[in-house]
């Protein structure tokens, strides 16, 4: 599937510029002038990656990406700012809000793809993946980080979570340790092979140990059937 990335800003020829150069990078482009016309696009769209301005018209940046943040559908969606305003605290307020990545203008083409490819890396929930898995008698609902087995609702630690989930996405697949940290850790954050078996083991401690398998050698498949 070709991503989809989401662009907004008031400026329409800096916009027209960076999809240009996108799409002959091979993403498909939705662009939008404000933050009004940017939640109704993602709302129809259903964009991979989110990339704001600041200072726009209607809604700016920090409230398109609270609504984001808040929607039960587009919550996951990975958000960079792209603006001016370089001040430390814009920056920290940006991320506390949810975002993902916080880049400066001016930014090379090349660069700008470059941090999107790693915001497309480190998603956890592509949204092409629903909200809701069930499989065997479990239910696990991304949107509340909640699982519920047989009736029982489980609070799973936030990595738990995400790496049962995306188990549980691939039924049948063997993924090695390494594909599992750089899917679920993302490829920016120092961890070790030992945190995927350690994170295993406490699933396993929670909800038994037949749901995920181990492939000797290999890595871990959620079972399919």
């Amino acid at each position: 599937m070709t991503p989809k990335v989401l662009l907004v800003d008031d400026e329409p020829d800096l916009l027209e510029f960076l999809r240009y150069n996108l799409e002959k990078a091979g993403y498909r482009v939705l662009i939008a002038f404000d933050g009004t016309s940017a939640l109704e696009l993602a709302e129809a769209e259903r964009p991979d990656v989110v990339v704001l301005d600041i200072m726009m018209p209607q809604l700016d940046g920090f409230a398109v990406c609270q609504r984001l943040r808040a929607h039960p559908e587009l919550r996951h969606v990975p958000i960079a700012f792209l603006t001016a305003r370089n001040a430390e605290t814009d920056e920290i307020m940006g991320l506390e809000l949810g975002a993902d990545d916080y880049i400066p203008k001016p930014i090379s083409p090349a660069l700008l793809i470059s941090h999107i490819r790693a915001l497309l890396r480190r998603a956890v929930f592509p949204t092409n993946v629903p909200r809701r898995i069930r499989i065997h008698d479990l239910e696990i609902d991304r949107d509340r980080y909640v699982v519920r087995q047989a009736g029982v609702e489980h609070q799973l630690p936030r990595k738990e979570f995400e790496l049962l989930f995306f188990l549980a996405s691939h039924p049948g697949i063997v993924f090695s340790r390494q594909e599992l940290l750089d899917r679920v850790w993302g490829t920016d954050v120092y961890v070790v092979d030992r945190t995927v078996d350690v994170h295993v083991r406490k699933i396993r401690e929670r909800l038994g140990s037949h749901y995920i398998e181990t492939v000797k050698g290999v890595g871990y498949r959620f079972r399919a059937a």
